[in-house]
């Protein structure tokens, strides 16, 4: 009889050890998922896709917060500045981690403090101008831009070494037109000062909130950017189908980073849970309707590795133009 109970003791204590060390793996109480731009925009919308569901795979709540400013490093910031721990997951992107340390002489973070976890959707980039801004294609934005050098046309991006920053300012260096920038905090007062007639122009992730502008007739969407015609988009052509900037040729991905220090047991299962949320149908339907595409599946090596050769691209892109801290 001793001898059973000693089992079973022993049984029972193997048991609570092995419920401590999966407590340890997961979160231990609500997690927050930061956005680094204001409410409204293309990233809170993936991030309100993602909380749900990634809430019911770690067995907590995932919090959304908004948090815009300095291109949206000062997002990227609080995370760096609180516990590794995997309460804090930061919705990055290239714009924040990558480029704006290029750009912004005040933030002080490297790609290199962050580790991705999973990318979790790609975006198709699009220009779009105010309603009544006399252009019907780029080429015909490229030739108003040339005859407008003494009151430039004015763009708007999402900060200072943004990549829509980027992109426009390597438009400028191309084709030798002069344009004015207009940073903003995020896509949604962006989009809605574009609506307002405020700005002329820009370069922004297509978002539902854009195309219902554009049906409203407040806005127009002139092309988008990628190599070829998104499959969510087919009735808008690319940009290299006009003549002007046969080249030009982006997309934007979105992931869900930590601190580099951030323990491997943690990492691991906040990969799991992302991976299962991106096989949800709801998910994958969400993100088509704000024309998003699901990233592809990764193992943390292969996201690892992506995230390295992306960080590579983009400061080839920022030397290309010869960015500088500001």
């Amino acid at each position: 009889m001793m001898r059973i109970l000693n089992a079973a003791a022993l049984a029972a204590g193997l048991l609570l050890c092995a419920g401590s060390a999966l407590a340890q793996n997961g979160p231990s109480k609500p997690v927050g998922l930061i956005v680094p731009y204001p409410a409204g925009g293309p990233s809170d919308a993936i991030a309100r896709i993602f909380n749900v569901p990634l809430a019911k795979e770690l067995g907590q709540q995932v919090l959304v917060e908004n948090l815009g400013g300095v291109s949206g490093a000062r997002a990227a910031q609080k995370v760096l500045a609180a516990p590794a721990d995997g309460q804090l997951i930061f919705q990055g992107s290239p714009n924040e981690v990558i480029l704006a340390p290029l750009a912004n002489a005040a933030v002080k973070l490297r790609a290199e403090d962050f580790r991705l976890v999973h990318p979790v959707a790609d975006a198709v980039m699009v220009f779009l101008t105010r309603k009544d801004l006399p252009v019907s294609t780029v080429d015909d934005l490229i030739a108003l831009a040339r005859n407008s050098a003494d009151k430039p046309l004015s763009y708007g991006s999402v900060g200072v070494g943004s990549l829509y920053h980027l992109i426009l300012e390597s438009v400028q260096s191309e084709t030798g037109v002069t344009l004015t920038h207009v940073p903003y905090k995020g896509n949604a007062p962006l989009l809605q000062d574009l609506a307002g007639g405020q700005v002329d122009f820009a370069v922004l992730v297509y978002s539902a909130a854009m195309g219902a502008f554009a049906e409203q007739g407040r806005l127009k969407v002139l092309a988008q950017l990628g190599a070829q015609r998104s499959d969510l988009l087919p009735n808008v052509p690319t940009v290299a189908e006009g003549q002007v900037l046969k080249n030009l040729s982006y997309t934007i991905w979105t992931g869900f980073m930590v601190p580099r220090s951030t323990p491997e047991d943690v990492v691991i299962r906040l990969h799991a849970a992302i991976g299962k949320t991106l096989h949800d149908p709801s998910v994958r339907a969400q993100l088509a309707a704000q024309t998003q595409r699901p990233s592809a599946p990764m193992s943390l090596a292969e996201s690892a590795k992506f995230f390295e050769t992306e960080t590579a691209r983009y400061r080839a892109i920022a030397k290309q133009i010869n960015l500088q801290p500001q």
